[in-house]
């Protein structure tokens, strides 16, 4: 029987303690699902935590990978019956040439590449075996409407972490549908959103609407997203995300599944 989206019965959210993630969070739990957080930063995790029914939360960065083996351990140790993973945690950093030197450059390019790429592909891999113990299980991915088109300049690395995260749902969707195993993989790919993403730019506020005409609130993109959950999409845009992502497919869409048909 094939597996929905909201199927699911546990869901653990990366990025959990604020923005989009802590609403794809609450929104699950008003859904009566059971929820766990993680992230960098504890002192957001426990206040998130505690305004979400105490829900269970851990400390990890995504971009430090040799301890997630031990996390995925823990966690699917003292939460067995978690099915849902979803890799929402992610930074986003104004990089320039131009302006900084080659070794300040890499070294916050390095880290971003560990959080945005490196730590989501070992969780997902890390989590599969559990998965597939399941009798269905979803992969959530997170991506962005910068990585179809990535018309924001200042954010290079950012960019390309994002194409990543596209393509890579992608081909991980196709091999788990190849193998046989009932686990969906799911990609958002956000527009802009008033969150604290851009916390790192010249004026961290630069994606709220009053800045921005075009990029939506939190509701508004949590509005799309749980329509095209209901409606069981494996690709999800939101507001002026979706069109981007429509004319993506419209483009290459059968050239893809020519290729993954071809099993190439």
């Amino acid at each position: 029987m094939a597996f929905k989206t909201l199927d699911f019965k546990c869901a653990l959210v990366t990025g959990g303690g604020g923005g989009i993630g802590r609403a794809m969070a609450e929104y699950f739990l008003s859904q009566g699902k059971k929820v766990i957080i993680c992230g960098r930063t504890e002192s957001k995790l426990q206040e998130a935590s505690k305004a979400m029914k105490d829900c269970p939360y851990y400390v990890l960065d995504t971009g430090n990978t040799p301890a997630i083996p031990e996390f995925i351990k823990k966690v699917t140790t003292e939460h067995p019956e978690l099915d849902c993973l979803v890799n929402n945690a992610g930074v986003q950093r104004p990089l320039d040439v131009n302006e900084m030197k080659a070794d300040e450059f890499t070294q916050k390019a390095d880290q971003e590449i560990a959080i945005n790429i490196t730590g989501p592909m070992h969780l997902a891999v890390g989590l599969l075996p559990h998965f597939r113990q399941k009798s269905g299980a979803v992969i959530m991915n997170v991506s962005s409407v910068l990585g179809y088109i990535p018309t924001s300049v200042i954010n290079p690395v950012y960019n390309g972490t994002k194409a990543w995260q596209h393509f890579w749902s992608m081909n991980l969707r196709t091999q788990i549908e190849q193998g046989g195993a009932n686990i969906r993989v799911i990609e958002i790919a956000p527009p802009s959103v008033g969150t604290d993403l851009h916390r790192e730019r010249k004026d961290p506020n630069d994606n709220k609407k009053d800045k921005n005409p075009s990029a939506l609130s939190v509701e508004e993109f949590m509005d799309d997203v749980i329509k095209a959950w209901k409606a069981d999409k494996d690709v999800i845009g939101a507001g002026p995300s979706q069109k981007i992502v429509d004319r993506w497919y419209g483009e290459f869409g059968a050239d893809y599944d020519k290729a993954a048909g071809g099993k190439k």
